[in-house]
């Protein structure tokens, strides 16, 4: 009679010491993916603050904005690129110079003027006054909604339409599955 009782199956204490080690790992899993996603908040800080420092090193050197330089040819001894126009202005048309310029420069790696990628996979882009930012502009383009405002979090004030970073006009708040263009004051 005794065996008939006898049931097999397992404690609270065993129940527990599971649910506790599946805790753990998902905690682990879930704080690393936050760890990945903030590297590549980094990465794409530091993608555009690079070009930034290139591009104040050109003009340190020769006195001109990458792509916009009018003497390209003759600074950089190569009589293939396209010289700018001096205008102080880097438009449509000399966009893709400015980071030929600063290749043949030695100031960012890479060949020719194909347009640079972020570590979140869109393009870098230069350009003049956009978001009602002033000046040189360097945008990250293709940048979700959540990721837009991390990286305006981390470096500016985390509204889309004021300070040094942003990412639209008049918008106040990022929507999270949107894609923005998100640009930086050089």
């Amino acid at each position: 009679m005794k065996g008939l009782n006898k049931q097999n199956g397992f404690t609270l204490v065993e129940i527990a010491i599971v649910l506790v080690i599946i805790g753990l790992l998902l905690g682990g899993v879930l704080k690393g993916q936050e760890m990945i996603k903030n590297a590549e908040i980094r990465n794409v800080i530091t993608d555009v603050r690079g070009l930034s420092a290139a591009m104040y090193a050109y003009r340190d050197r020769y006195n001109a904005i990458p792509g916009d330089d009018s003497n390209a040819r003759v600074h950089l001894s190569d009589t293939s690129l396209t010289n700018g126009d001096n205008d102080g202005i880097i438009d449509t048309a000399e966009q893709p110079d400015f980071f030929e310029h600063l290749r043949v420069a030695k100031l960012i790696k890479g060949t020719g003027n194909a347009t640079p990628n972020h570590s979140l996979g869109g393009a870098l882009i230069a350009q003049n006054a956009v978001y009602g930012l002033v000046g040189t502009v360097f945008c990250a383009q293709t940048i979700l909604g959540e990721d837009a405002l991390l990286i305006d979090l981390k470096e500016d004030d985390g509204v889309p339409n004021t300070g040094s970073i942003r990412g639209h006009n008049s918008q106040t708040a990022y929507g999270p599955s949107t894609s923005y263009t998100v640009c930086f004051e050089a």
